[in-house]
């Protein structure tokens, strides 16, 4: 057995043990619904009311949010098409399944991921806590309602914070970012 087959094996195997979503309960609503919520959609309204109703440094702030999570899903979209892997077998997330049939890298993951670095590093403290839990659950709703291996949330995750933390030095180095939250 090659070591890339026994990768696949136990990635397999490992996301059947963390998928819930045939298992009714207070735990598979709860994945259900933080599943949902990271939507691209979700964020998009959220970022957009934050600059309609923002002031000037949370307008920023948003814009830079916006940029981060569109530059993301273009970057994760051709890396999906490209690799085509095919999601987990599965009923739930029928829109999700016709829309993007592909898994490789999760781009809810991805976006958990440069959200939760980019947070970090420019926002807010009680946005900074409340981002450290949410992003981990979000991600990993994903698996437990049967939508993505472990290995596609992973990858996803680990890209979006090194995509943050190369716009962070960019951002830094460019001087473009001229507020940055301290409280």
């Amino acid at each position: 057995m090659t070591i890339w087959k026994s990768f696949q094996d136990a990635d397999r195997r490992w996301t059947k043990k963390l998928c819930i979503a045939e298992k009714p309960g207070p735990l598979r609503a709860l994945s259900s619904f933080l599943a949902h919520s990271g939507d691209s959609w979700f964020w998009g309204i959220g970022l957009a009311c934050i600059w309609q109703w923002g002031n000037p440094n949370w307008k920023q702030w948003a814009l830079v949010l916006f940029v981060a999570v569109f530059a993301t899903a273009t970057l994760v979209m051709t890396i999906k098409f490209s690799i085509q892997r095919r999601r987990p077998s599965g009923d739930w997330g029928n829109l999700y399944r016709k829309t993007d049939p592909h898994s490789f890298p999760s781009g809810h993951a991805a976006r958990a991921g440069i959200l939760l670095g980019m947070i970090l590093w420019l926002g807010p403290d009680w946005i900074r806590v409340t981002m450290i839990i949410y992003s981990p659950l979000m991600a990993l709703a994903r698996i437990s309602m049967g939508l993505h291996y472990l290995s596609d949330v992973l990858a996803g995750f680990s890209l979006g914070l090194i995509l943050s933390a190369g716009a962070a030095m960019w951002l830094n180095n460019t001087g473009w970012i001229t507020y940055i939250f301290t409280s």
